[in-house]
């Protein structure tokens, strides 16, 4: 080949390559994800029609107002408090001075195969206050352990203290429980976004008391109406209403319907 021919042949190349250059300089690089926070801090804030716990009415069916916060590490590993006013400790013992119940909780979530999970830890029940001479505070230790599979959930709770919610010599008591929270939709309008079903079924099971065990059940509806969780759901038990009737008549145990507004942050 001639050498000019050579040469012209060679500025062809060079003038591609740069073309393709600057091509490439020209296109925009992916945005790179960002990175997972090592920590993550979540608070809640709620007021209820009534503070029903494991079917049972804590506030004599009156309203609640509720709220924690917890902080979550990416490993799994977790912590956080939670209070509520309650009234049922002062509505059976009218000497007692207890209105507030104060939880401290602690655990680890980890991913397990199709699309199951598991949920670890210890959840201490703390209600403070003033109880009448030879009374059994309601003060109770947990462990538990969950296993969520999408929707569907299962948990076990074991009270591993001498005292289970005021019963001496309990230690051993459980709860079982099979919860589900099903999406219907993920948004309705630009007011009300995911629209969730809730569905529940329990057995409290107390040592050494079991006249007072029983079946316990939730059904209801929630959704994120302009950034707040608002529901409505009713609940109720088989429990022997004679053993859950306190002194002004109410028996706590029995069905109730029960609305919630929620914030979380």
């Amino acid at each position: 080949m001639h050498r000019s021919a050579r040469f012209t042949q060679s500025l062809v190349t060079v003038a591609l390559a740069a073309c393709c250059a600057g091509a490439a300089w020209g296109q925009s690089a992916p945005a790179a994800a960002a990175p997972e926070p090592d920590w993550t801090f979540n608070a809640n804030v709620g007021i209820f029609s009534s503070y029903v716990f494991r079917g049972i009415s804590q506030t004599n069916e009156k309203p609640a107002i509720q709220g924690g916060f917890d902080i979550g590490h990416k490993s799994g590993f977790y912590a956080g408090t939670w209070a509520s006013n309650v009234s049922w400790i002062s509505d059976g013992l009218p000497d007692a001075s207890v209105s507030m119940e104060w939880d401290f909780y602690g655990g680890y979530k980890f991913a397990l195969p199709n699309d199951f999970s598991g949920d670890v830890g210890v959840l201490q029940y703390y209600y403070p206050g003033s109880y009448p001479d030879g009374a059994v505070k309601a003060d109770t230790t947990e462990l538990y352990a969950s296993l969520g599979w999408k929707f569907l959930s299962v948990k076990y709770s074991y009270v591993v203290g001498n005292k289970t919610f005021g019963f001496a010599d309990s230690r051993g008591s459980d709860y079982i429980e099979g919860n589900l929270s099903y999406d219907v939709v993920d948004k309705v309008n630009d007011v009300i976004g995911k629209v969730t079903l809730i569905g529940h079924v329990g057995h409290q099971r107390y040592k050494n008391a079991g006249d007072f065990s029983y079946t316990d059940w939730k059904g209801g509806v929630q959704a994120d109406v302009s950034g707040f969780n608002v529901g409505i759901f009713v609940t109720g038990t088989d429990a022997d209403s004679a053993l859950y009737t306190n002194r002004f008549g109410k028996d706590i145990s029995d069905t109730q319907v029960v609305g919630f507004v929620q914030k979380t942050f």
